[in-house]
Parts: C-alpha cells; structure tokens; sequence
C-alpha cells in the first residue's frame, strides 16, 4: 500500500528541431518555435548557432511574437 502516491500524467515527448552555438565555450540552446528572429546567433555569446534535432518534452509557445 502506497500513501502519497498520485497518479501523474504521462510526459509527452517528440523530436524538437533546436539551434545549438557553435562555440565550445558557450552551452546555449533554444528550441526553433522559441526563436524571436531569423538570424541564427547565438543570444548569449554572439556566435553562429547549427540547427540539430532532439528528443524533448513538448512545449507549446503560445507568444504573439512566434510565427510558424
């Protein structure tokens, strides 16, 4: 017998395109529905960003500033 226990609702998951930086001493990553303009530098350190793919929880951005 558990006590406590609740039921948790299923995490959904999905491959998410993603941009990366490029430089190795930058760790920064933003999901492509996240990105506020077409260039692809990187927001903390300036650098080029690569576009990867990765398995992540779903999040939907709901902004009036994303546009698919």
């Amino acid at each position: 017998m558990a006590f406590g226990k609740k039921n948790q609702a299923e995490i959904k998951e999905e491959e998410t395109k993603i941009w990366v930086c490029t430089s190795e001493d930058c760790n920064c990553w933003m999901r492509d529905n996240f990105r506020t303009n077409e260039e692809n530098l990187c927001p903390k350190c300036g650098s080029p960003m690569k576009q990867e793919n990765k398995v992540l929880q779903v999040v939907e951005n709901n902004s009036l500033y994303y546009k698919n």
